[in-house]
């Protein structure tokens, strides 16, 4: 009698745990009935019949996929190695387990192929300052293949473009003739400035003289200052006038 007893809660034991399942909040239960597919259940406490249902967990939290580096040619002939991390999520448990075999592996591959297709159709310039732009085609383009796995995209990131070598120091000899460039013209548009405001001030001392002699003894009184052992003696400018009167005359 007591050896019938263990037998029956071994019994009532096994099948409880058979049947009865709980979920967490994250994961849904795709059920399947003598092999038909009945829909997902969860969160919470789920009733299976034993050995007649069967239930597949999907985690309903998202993914973070790291696409591999990809070797790409892009349209202006220029090999470089891309790499990217897309962040996606199951929007739809039952098409996640029946539609495809294994989701993550299916995504990471159209993945992978994406990015080699959108990366070859930009030129290098495109692809070093059109970031954003590539991003958001990618994540279109992988959301609208997986979309039919139940597979939501949520966000497609370029992580890292390599150039090579030889490319890279092209490029920083570009970037440094542009900069002597613009330090040329900003020196030349410098010049040309200081040339009109001389001019101005030309203009300004012509039509009063009286400042021209203001102006002289103001650097008169500079020198004086920078140096203490040097003695300035102003000379007036009437003197050269009288002088010319002079010799306009033959004295």
């Amino acid at each position: 009698m007591g050896i019938s007893t263990i037998v029956l809660a071994i019994l009532i034991f096994l099948f409880l745990s058979s049947a009865i399942k709980i979920l967490p909040e994250y994961e849904r239960g795709v059920i399947f009935r003598l092999g038909r597919v009945i829909g997902a259940k969860g969160p919470g406490l789920i009733i299976l019949i034993p050995f007649i249902d069967k239930m597949v967990r999907v985690s309903l939290r998202v993914v973070t996929l790291d696409v591999p580096t990809q070797d790409v040619i892009t349209k202006d002939n220029v090999s470089v190695k891309v790499d990217a991390v897309v962040y996606f999520k199951v929007v739809d448990p039952v098409k996640a387990i029946v539609n495809v075999e294994d989701y993550i592996y299916a995504t990471s591959q159209i993945s992978q192929t994406t990015l080699r297709s959108i990366c070859g159709q930009e030129e290098l310039d495109g692809l070093l300052s059109k970031r954003e732009e590539i991003n958001m085609k990618l994540q279109e383009v992988i959301d609208k293949e997986t979309d039919a796995w139940g597979v939501k995209v949520i966000s497609v990131e370029l992580k890292r473009i390599d150039l090579p070598d030889n490319l890279v120091k092209a490029m920083a000899r570009q970037a440094e003739a542009e900069r002597e460039r613009r330090a040329k013209i900003i020196a030349a548009e410098a010049e040309y400035q200081a040339a009109e405001k001389l001019l101005q001030a030309a203009e300004m001392l012509a039509k009063n003289p009286i400042s021209v002699q203001l102006r002289y003894l103001e650097t008169l009184s500079t020198i004086g200052h920078q140096n203490a052992k040097t003695i300035v003696f102003p000379f007036p400018t009437e003197m050269l006038e009288l002088f010319k009167q002079k010799k306009d005359k033959g004295e």
